[in-house]
């Protein structure tokens, strides 16, 4: 039996997550995986239940689960909120206390849909990148931080600060991921400007050497920003920092047309959290417009990664490219197809997936 912890959060995370359950059932069923789901609270929605963004309830069910999926948090409610009130402190902490350093977001062209890019379709094609982003040091958990008054005079002030330990370890699971795929990879930093980037190359080149069987690149993360853009194919995976890998990613959704598009899974050593990249997006909730394909891609990570069943996930994966030669929703929408709401791409993908099974 495996335990799946459900949490839908905020904005478009129930109805996007909802499809991600569906997907999750049928290809339970079609792997002849016993799957018990369960559900907690995070986000605006514990905030307005039980006073917090993640209350302890919700960490020690996630704690005890085999994989969790996530939706998206954030509600404009809170955005004039105490920085420790706002519904994304929920996460932050869920990555930091369950210890989920490395987060995979993978940018698989799919050949059904590349004209959703605003990219040439000849620059995309036959892109597949991994970018491998730090996820619980940095920028976002340095200290000191705040926003501070001194003699009369406002200012605000965040830390950026790695560990050799943090970035060793990074960089060792970029490596071992590179040694699954194609064997590249290309280490990001901006140590032409900060002492921080400087210590985060000089440690990436030092365990290089251990892995003479990877080609290995470095890249200043202004030029890394311009050659997603301009040449994605070249890439196979990238590691980076929390602030670089938090841009990048979401950059390189241009690669698919949408963040509605981009998956990720943020792995520990004994926990595993899967989401889409995108955010909550309030404006949108509730209208049935949004995109779900980012939830579902991300559940074939949890069977690939959590599950140990990589075929799962590229089952879904073609699955996902089927429906997208005919459906579309609205954010990803070209002419010639058929525009669909979340519910029924949803629906769409799990039909194939069942057909398929």
């Amino acid at each position: 039996m495996k335990t799946v912890l459900i949490l839908r959060g905020d904005g478009i995370g129930p109805e996007v997550t909802e499809q991600g359950v569906k997907v999750l059932r049928v290809m339970a069923a079609e792997a002849a995986i016993e799957v018990e789901v369960e559900e907690a609270l995070i986000g605006a929605a514990a905030l307005d239940a039980a006073g917090v963004a993640l209350p302890e309830q919700t960490l020690a069910r996630a704690g005890a689960a085999d994989a969790i999926l996530f939706g998206a948090v954030g509600d404009p409610r809170y955005d004039r909120a105490d920085f420790y009130l706002q519904p994304g402190k929920g996460l932050l902490r869920l990555r930091r206390e369950l210890e989920l350093y490395a987060n995979l977001r993978p940018v698989k062209a799919f050949s059904a849909a590349l004209q959703a890019s605003p990219l040439k379709a000849e620059r995309i094609e036959g892109v597949d990148l991994m970018i491998v982003r730090e996820l619980t040091g940095g920028i976002y958990f340095g200290e000191p931080r705040g926003i501070k008054e001194e003699a009369g005079e406002r200012y605000a002030l965040n830390t950026m600060i790695y560990t050799e330990r943090e970035v060793e370890r990074i960089v060792r699971f970029a490596f071992e991921l590179a040694r699954k795929r194609r064997r590249k990879l290309t280490s990001v930093d901006k140590g032409n400007a900060l002492e921080v980037g400087r210590f985060w190359r000089d440690t990436a080149a030092r365990i290089a050497r251990e892995y003479a069987d990877v080609e290995t690149h470095h890249l200043y993360v202004d030029n890394a920003a311009m050659q997603i853009i301009r040449e994605p194919a070249q890439f196979d995976t990238l590691v980076m920092g929390n602030m670089f890998g938090d841009i990048l990613s979401d950059a390189a959704a241009n690669l698919v047309g949408s963040l509605g598009m981009l998956p990720s899974a943020s792995i520990g050593r004994h926990h595993a959290l899967y989401e889409p990249c995108h955010g909550s997006a309030p404006d949108i909730a509730g209208r049935d417009i949004a995109n779900p394909i980012a939830s579902i891609l991300s559940v074939g990570m949890l069977f690939g990664y959590s599950f140990d069943r990589p075929e799962v996930e590229a089952t879904v994966h073609r699955a996902v490219n089927d429906v997208l030669a005919r459906y579309r929703t609205a954010d990803i929408m070209e002419a010639g197809k058929t525009q669909v709401g979340c519910t029924q791409m949803g629906d769409l993908i799990a039909e194939r997936l069942q057909r398929a099974g």
